[in-house]
């Protein structure tokens, strides 16, 4: 059976407590948990239109460490994309480089190989610098504790990175003309907003053009309606 997203992520927080694999085949899976990064990857899977099945994680259940999900991604981590011949992506990189090149018309990665390369580069900071590196320490502190007195050092430091790295980030959007990253959408921006969420809703400042950018992408049809699908109702 071949089930629109839609369908399948409405009601998500009634399935978080339920792991049970989807028996669906020739269609894509999504592995996902609402308000995480994979929020990135269900967007731009969204704008482009395609046709998969959601199935919702519960990080703070564990999850990401049960059997069922190991067999499809030992990492343990999210998002995992199941591809429709069983091929497993399990990095936010490399799931957006393959639906960016899967459908290259809608132009997800810039043509030009030098900008290509650039705009993975850049990629690759906003998932594992700003967020592998400053949102773990505030999201996930005791992986770095060695003492618990070290708790608010290390959710500092976590907020002192994110914020830097924003303020690259905004010196990268301050070389174009509009508040994308490019012309059009691209990989880049919905990487972006997942950490610009999170910096919101943290109560942080987010420098002029990611403040831009932020309302840029809340604004677009797409985004409105996954954040609510993964059950945000105020922004």
């Amino acid at each position: 059976m071949v089930v629109c997203v839609q369908t399948l992520v409405r009601g998500l927080q009634k399935q978080l407590n339920d792991f049970m694999p989807l028996e669906i085949s020739d269609v894509m899976t999504l592995y996902m948990t609402p308000g995480s990064c994979s929020t990135g990857i269900h967007i731009l899977m969204e704008e482009l239109e395609l046709v998969f099945s959601a199935h919702v994680l519960n990080l703070p259940a564990g999850d990401r460490q049960k059997p069922e999900y190991l067999a499809i991604n030992p990492k343990g981590t999210i998002p995992t994309l199941v591809l429709d011949d069983g091929t497993a992506l399990t990095d936010f990189v490399a799931i957006a480089w393959w639906l960016a090149r899967r459908w290259p018309g809608k132009r997800l990665l810039p043509e030009d190989l030098d900008q290509q390369a650039l705009a993975l580069d850049r990629l690759n900071y906003l998932v594992g610098h700003l967020h592998g590196q400053g949102f773990t320490r505030i999201f996930t502190t005791e992986r770095y504790l060695l003492h618990e007195s070290d708790r608010e050092t290390i959710e500092r430091q976590g907020k002192t990175l994110v914020l830097k790295g924003l303020h690259r980030v905004a010196n990268w959007l301050g070389e174009t003309d509009g508040p994308l990253f490019h012309e059009h959408l691209s990989v880049l921006d919905t990487a972006l907003f997942y950490n610009e969420f999170w910096a919101v809703r943290l109560g942080m400042t987010l420098p002029v053009a990611c403040q831009a950018h932020y309302e840029a992408m809340v604004h677009r049809p797409v985004v409105q309606r996954v954040l609510l699908e993964e059950g945000y109702r105020e922004l």
